[in-house]
């Protein structure tokens, strides 16, 4: 298995469809997260051994940048010619990837996405996808 490393991410243009959330990549590509995000009270706790996308968007939702959580297949080349970041994390560990928005694997399988919407200052999604399907979540603040 080919060893990633973190990526750095760079700010892209998104905006909000009917369909769902559409994210353009620095090389033009486009990408859209089907659906209208479920919400989620400020902590999402994926399944294990689901490809976790987080976006965080400034507080008009038309910019925001993207990081991949613990991707392996993506090489270096490819985030860095889209402006898509990416983040390794072992089991346990646990790291603020923005302001306000910490990614953590408790066990090793699981991704916890928890969000400050306060210090975030924007809004804060996790696609959260495998072979079979995906899902969309916004992070909110409690009711």
């Amino acid at each position: 298995m080919t060893i990633r490393s973190d990526v750095a991410p760079s700010t892209l243009p998104v905006e909000f469809l009917e369909a769902g959330v559409q994210v353009e990549y620095l090389d033009g590509r486009t990408t859209l997260y089907r659906g209208v995000p479920r919400k989620a009270e400020e902590t999402l706790t994926t399944a294990p051994g689901k490809e976790v996308h987080i976006l965080v968007t400034d507080p008009e939702g038309t910019e925001g940048v993207m990081m991949y959580v613990n991707d392996r297949k993506t090489h270096d080349d490819i985030l860095n010619s889209t402006g898509v970041g990416r983040i390794v994390l072992d089991g346990g560990e646990a790291e603020e990837i923005f302001p306000g928005v910490t990614v953590a694997t408790p066990d090793g399988m699981r991704c916890r996405i928890q969000a400050d919407l306060d210090v975030a200052r924007g809004r804060v999604f996790a696609f959260v996808e495998d072979d079979w399907g995906e899902e969309s979540y916004e992070l909110v603040a409690p009711e």
